[in-house]
């Protein structure tokens, strides 16, 4: 196994489109056996699994799609559970499925009925998925590593990316639900990396900023000067694009990441290394 490869059973939530499709497509690309993908949208995540073959460099690459809320408790033990009978483990857990608010207000303005689902969706259902995957992780043989030296490398048991953002380390005016709920997901990382060492589970989580996906694009619809404000304060000037945030995932679930554990990996460009100045 080569440092940036990801042989191995990955389970990717949010992978009918975004960011989780993207991970899904760059784990492929990196060598892995099989993915299960996951979504509430069931027809695009059957698209997206089938797509998936076409980056797979494995040549027994096998898919299967499941609709899944993340937010329903049972439903996730369930799918998680036939993931783990259809391919016999899961190596990876890639959480991405996740929304935003519906409307953009500040407090005492914003709407609690939303703050309450995408709590739900983004903070509940992601500690719903890691739990339910950590059952099947602790109970599955670890693996082992080759390294350039010759030497044998415990990798564990499994390895957790939950994406979150980097709103997990700021206040954004009027987003106070997303906010919330990245904070929380940012928590449940650290949180879950310290419950799951013993075990062989390393966990992680990746904050980009802007990335080019659907949501983006319903940002910008809701708050117009966005494009030119990132212009202005990212020193790329641009979001980032799905794949670059695949790739990263793909370094934090391969060996080359074998002693990353409880770390968020910020994905901005520079941006919050300091202010631009020009």
């Amino acid at each position: 196994m080569a440092y940036f490869q990801t042989k191995g059973v990955a389970f990717v939530t949010g992978s009918a489109g975004g960011i989780g499709q993207g991970a899904a497509n760059a784990l492929a690309a990196a060598g892995a056996t099989a993915i299960a993908f996951a979504d509430i949208d069931e027809a695009r995540v059957k698209a997206a699994a089938e797509e998936s073959k076409k980056h797979a460099i494995d040549s027994n690459y096998r898919v299967k799609a499941f609709r899944l809320d993340t937010s329903d408790r049972k439903a996730v033990e369930e799918v998680v559970q036939a993931v783990a009978e259809e391919f016999g483990r899961i190596d990876y857990l890639v959480h991405s499925a996740g929304v935003d608010q519906v409307e953009y207000a500040p407090v005492p303005d914003d709407d609690p009925d939303d703050f309450d689902r995408v709590q739900r969706i983004n903070a509940t259902g992601l500690l719903n998925v890691s739990r339910a995957v950590a059952k099947v992780m602790e109970a599955q043989e670890p693996r082992q590593f080759t390294t350039v030296s010759g030497t044998q490398r415990d990798l564990g048991r499994g390895v957790i990316v939950n994406v979150a953002s980097a709103a997990a380390f700021v206040g954004i005016p009027a987003k106070v639900g997303y906010v919330a709920s990245k904070w929380a997901s940012l928590g449940i990382t650290k949180t879950l990396a310290v419950d799951l060492a013993p075990k062989g589970i390393r966990v992680n989580c990746m904050c980009p900023t802007w990335v080019d996906t659907p949501m983006f694009k319903g940002e910008q619809e809701k708050i117009p000067p966005i494009t030119d404000l990132i212009k202005k304060i990212n020193p790329a000037g641009r979001p980032a694009e799905v794949d670059e945030v695949g790739n990263s995932i793909v370094y934090l679930c391969s060996p080359a990441a074998s002693y990353v554990n409880g770390h968020a990996l910020t994905l901005d460009a520079g941006m919050t290394a300091g202010p631009m100045i020009t």
